[in-house]
């Protein structure tokens, strides 16, 4: 009897079936889609997880204006292969302050995830500028400008009120001190590169990218390795280090 009525009344109209459905479609939708811009639903950040500094969030900048994400992932797949190859699958803690998430669709290149610490700095100068003399056989076209330009300072403080407006912990005063950290993390990469016989000046867009790059996944492992180690010691019945705990 009920489901005779429910033919009669819903499924045997086509209006009140397509306005149902369109209700129930877009109830789901937002389920899905509010977390997204929420920080409130959202993943909370695992422990250690930290914004860009002014350096890094320009040479994220600089990684999406270049169409970086349509080559190189940034998400580790958890499946054997995948972590075997690149390391431990991508928690979404470890990129609650990724705005916009460079995930990607597709590799042609690798995963860059926990490209962080891999290579020295030199590698990455070199690669952005000849990327056949660090990976022979590399389709990855050169990016050799990058050398030549310097970033905006304005521009990268622009784009840390953005963030904070959209959630990010910045605070007005590490967005007044943007210029002076991006000359303290830049020269700091300098003097790495100099010792590899390579020039470079701290607000150049090379330095910026390689300070994003650098960066990518060292939290993230450090907080996993955290937890597991947390979860070994409960196990083990053993204290947890305050260092966890905290």
């Amino acid at each position: 009897m009920a489901d005779s009525m429910h033919r009669k009344l819903i499924e045997s109209k086509g209006a009140v079936m397509a306005v149902l459905t369109t209700v129930a479609i877009s109830i789901g939708g937002l389920v899905e889609i509010a977390p997204l811009y929420s920080e409130a639903l959202g993943p909370e950040p695992m422990e250690g997880i930290e914004p860009l500094t002014p350096l890094e969030l320009a040479g994220r900048d600089i990684y999406v204006r270049e169409g970086c994400y349509n080559c190189h992932s940034q998400m580790v797949r958890p499946f054997r292969d995948e972590t075997l190859r690149y390391g431990e699958w991508t928690r979404a803690g470890e990129i609650v302050y990724d705005r916009p998430f460079q995930m990607g669709s597709r590799r042609i290149g690798p995963d860059l995830q926990r490209v962080g610490g891999k290579y020295p700095d030199a590698w990455h100068y070199e690669h952005m500028d000849d990327p056949r003399a660090t990976s022979p056989g590399s389709i990855m076209p050169r990016y050799s400008w990058l050398k030549e330009r310097q970033i905006d300072p304005e521009a990268v403080q622009a784009s840390m009120r953005a963030l904070q407006t959209l959630g990010t912990p910045y605070t007005d005063e590490q967005i007044a001190d943007a210029p002076a950290a991006i000359q303290r993390q830049g020269g700091e990469i300098v003097a790495r590169l100099e010792a590899g016989n390579l020039s470079a000046q701290p607000d150049d867009q090379i330095v910026a990218l390689t300070a994003y790059l650098q960066q990518l996944g060292v939290a993230g492992r450090k907080a996993i390795q955290a937890q597991k180690d947390a979860a070994a010691a409960l196990e083990a019945g053993t204290e947890i280090p305050a260092s966890v705990e905290d």
